[in-house]
């Protein structure tokens, strides 16, 4: 469930590099989790959507030299044809630009299910929150400090326990009225330890990637 009521409190520029400036020592221990699936979604409230080039080029400021703690989960979509070995160009883009731009990329087949409901009768899905789970917790002995980007509060039982067992300090980057209370619970619980709104890090995050053929 995501928060409905309205955010109000917002960080300028000047906190803003105040707050990447904190990050200077900590470069090397801090592993960066990105949702890309939740992240596309933001894109219906900010009426702009996240690049990957600019996402990737935020996260260099708070994690530096293993690409491997810069984690990118999102789906693989080959269609609904499940013997299907033809990625789909803007999913094969995406994933691709992804890489290119220096993101571990861990991915997995979407699934179609059939849903009357829906106008194209299928409903996709591809969660990966357990994979990312799992990674925070085999990697937990390579970073010191989480960035979140993802406003789901699935990963925040997780990151109670690592909080807890292993001291990591936890950031969570997510659109304002779209962040789980999980979420909220936790910073009021000490577990996560700044929820930040990617409305102030618009001029940081906006896309401005043109692509050359249709995109969904």
């Amino acid at each position: 469930m995501y928060v409905s009521y309205t955010i109000v409190w917002i960080m300028d520029k000047s906190e803003i590099i105040k707050f990447i400036e904190e990050f200077s020592d900590k470069k090397e221990r801090t592993i960066i989790i990105i949702d890309y699936s939740n992240v596309e979604k933001w894109k219906n409230s900010l009426n702009w959507k996240v690049g990957i080039k600019e996402m990737s080029q935020l996260i260099k400021n708070f994690s530096f030299g293993k690409k491997f703690l810069r984690r990118f989960y999102y789906g693989s979509d080959y269609g609904k044809n499940e013997k299907s070995e033809k990625l789909a160009g803007w999913s094969r883009s995406v994933l691709e630009r992804a890489d290119m731009n220096n993101l571990e990329v861990i991915t997995k087949r979407v699934k179609y299910i059939h849903d009357d409901s829906n106008f194209s009768g299928f409903a996709k899905k591809c969660d990966l929150d357990v994979e990312m789970s799992v990674d925070l917790i085999k990697e937990k002995d390579n970073y010191d400090n989480i960035i979140i980007f993802s406003g789901d509060g699935d990963l925040m039982y997780a990151v109670k326990y690592l909080h807890e067992e292993f001291k990591k300090e936890c950031y969570v980057f997510g659109a304002r009225n779209h962040i789980g209370r999980e979420v909220f619970d936790m910073r009021e619980a000490g577990v996560v330890k700044k929820i930040l709104f990617v409305e102030d890090f618009e001029y940081r995050l906006r896309d401005k990637y043109k692509p050359t053929f249709w995109r969904r």
